[in-house]
């Protein structure tokens, strides 16, 4: 067991990161096929291929998923996903070939680097051949250039990242969870009730100012400005239809509004999407409740693990002390 979604058998991950943009991209791969569902709370969602996880669509089983960052621009990572699929004929069985089915959400994250810089289609590829069972967490892939706390933009944010998580139950079922924390709102402890990330008081504190706080008084962001997202994939060994994963999936939100608050604003394109690979009996409530579970531990590991590169503050300076551009590294 690695903690991971990758503990659900015919899961592997990989991840392509740009540290100079800092900006990058996730595949999630289930070359075998996973009967998959979505639910999209978000009013802010970007997205590609994912009409395919509805229940009346033909396609039965999806091979893939993307997570990047570079907004609308970012999507082009698929086409390197479906690239690398296609090599290994694997897809949706057409005649004359195989058409890889892989939906794709992004990320706002191109105030943090350089925002000429995004996922590409090589990164796609590279994410692919990356791909396997130890998924490095925090500030990487799609989580590289995550921020959250941004009602008042960057200027008051701190990091954002990516984080995974898996609970294995002595009958069998496994239920894993992978995220990229990419919020308008404050990350919360669900344990303490506690504000462990988020938006703080000034631009050189790290007190946090409490962003449900700051809108009860008053404080409007009229400006769409920065789009900010949380994007959630939660996966299963359970044997489901398309409409049963995604009951799953509308459940697995419990852990976005344990964690985040606010959350589903009319800034932010969260969804979660939902995979079943087929192997165990398992009542749905059970699997939804656990994939709650998962998905809030895996935000919490998202946070506690970012790094914000000497930019903008990571939990992990809480403690330490911060100031802007002390650090100011950047990985090779």
């Amino acid at each position: 067991m690695f903690n991971s979604i990758t503990d659900i058998p015919g899961i592997k991950v990989g991840h392509a990161s740009d540290y100079t943009g800092l900006t990058g991209c996730t595949v999630i791969l289930c070359e075998e096929g996973a009967v998959a569902g979505i639910d999209v709370r978000g009013s802010a969602s970007g997205t590609r291929q994912v009409d395919a996880l509805n229940v009346g669509h033909i396609v039965e089983r999806i091979h893939a998923i993307v997570l990047a960052g570079g907004s609308s621009f970012g999507l082009d990572a698929a086409t390197g996903v479906s690239r690398y699929l296609e090599e290994k004929g694997i897809g949706f069985d057409v005649g004359i070939t195989r058409i890889p089915i892989v939906p794709t959400a992004v990320i706002f994250d191109l105030l943090f680097g350089d925002h000429k810089i995004r996922p590409t289609a090589q990164m796609g590829y590279e994410a692919c051949a990356n791909a396997g069972e130890n998924v490095a967490e925090g500030s990487v892939g799609a989580g590289t250039g995550a921020v959250v706390g941004k009602l008042f933009e960057m200027s008051r944010a701190m990091k954002g990242g990516l984080g995974t998580c898996s609970v294995a139950m002595p009958d069998g079922l496994r239920v894993g969870a992978l995220v990229v924390v990419n919020a308008f709102g404050d990350i919360i402890d669900n344990v303490t009730g506690k504000i462990i990330a988020g938006l703080r008081k000034a631009e050189d504190s790290l007190e946090f100012a409490n962003t449900t706080n700051c809108l009860k008084q008053g404080i409007v962001k009229k400006q769409f400005g920065i789009v900010n997202t949380t994007l959630g994939v939660v996966a299963t060994n359970a044997k489901f239809s398309k409409r049963d994963i995604t009951k799953v999936s509308q459940m697995a939100q419990g852990g976005l509004i344990k964690t985040i608050n606010p959350v589903h604003t009319t800034f932010d394109g969260d969804l979660v999407i939902g995979l079943a690979m087929g192997e165990v009996d398992a009542d749905i409530n059970k699997v939804g409740v656990l994939a709650e579970f998962v998905l809030a531990e895996a935000i919490k590991r998202a946070i506690k693990k970012a790094d914000g590169f000497g930019l903008i503050p990571a939990f992990k300076d809480i403690n330490k002390g911060w100031k802007a551009g002390q650090k100011a590294k950047r990985k090779e």
